[in-house]
């Protein structure tokens, strides 16, 4: 029979692999609807004065930006993920991505503010990579740090499932709203939905990880 301390310990191994695996969701989702909607939309909106393949091109290296910006996430929110724990953490780059998309989906196009909306675009989407690189580590380490010994791996790979969910449910909310709406409409101010969507996704993603404990092994390491 299970001690109160076990149950206790199953219990909030449950809820870390649900908020890591629905923060992985959230981070996916924000960060591949960029690439979804940066052919379709930015190419036009910030970067027309260029012909379209050229802008396209464009569109799509600031997608790239993204990638670069990562790798300084990952060092960057590790050292803090080891220093203020790992749910602290967790809850900032889960913050510090939505951020960004929503603001995305609220910058002004160039024939607005001018060169000004494709530099706060590179922002915005620099923003979307360091909350990625610092969650995708971070949501890994504390599912594993959590879990039994022995399933220690298989734990481990579970927030990987975000990644296929986050692309699937980009991909579908964008293919509904250009479904629904005509290409006039989507184009002026559809595609923004999309974006703005993602302030209630991180308002959930936020409340479930208020409920998780920091994981013993840090606990124990902080203790040292």
């Amino acid at each position: 029979m299970k001690t109160t301390e076990q149950i206790e310990h199953d219990k909030n191994l449950r809820r870390v692999v649900v908020s890591s695996l629905v923060g992985a969701v959230i981070e996916w989702y924000d960060f591949f609807l960029y690439g979804v909607v940066a052919g379709l939309i930015f190419n036009h909106l910030y970067f027309p004065e260029f012909d379209d393949r050229i802008g396209t091109m464009l569109a799509f290296a600031t997608f790239a930006v993204g990638f670069v910006a990562r790798p300084l996430g990952g060092l960057v929110f590790g050292h803090f993920g080891d220093k203020i724990g790992r749910k602290k953490v967790l809850v900032l780059t889960l913050m510090i991505m939505g951020t960004g998309t929503v603001a995305i989906g609220c910058i002004p196009s160039y024939a607005s503010i001018g060169i000004w909306a494709p530099i706060l675009l590179i922002l915005c989407r620099v923003a979307q990579g360091l909350g990625l690189g610092g969650e995708w580590g971070g949501a890994v380490l504390m599912t594993f740090e959590s879990a039994p010994a022995g399933r220690r791996a298989f734990y481990a790979s579970l927030p990987q499932i975000g990644l296929s969910l986050g692309l699937m449910l980009a991909s579908g909310v964008v293919g509904i709203l250009s479904l629904l709406l005509s290409d006039e409409a989507f184009l002026n101010w559809g595609w923004r939905v999309a974006f703005i969507l993602s302030a209630a996704l991180i308002f959930v993603g936020a409340y479930i990880r208020t409920s998780v404990q920091e994981t013993r092994d840090f606990s124990e390491a902080r203790k040292e």
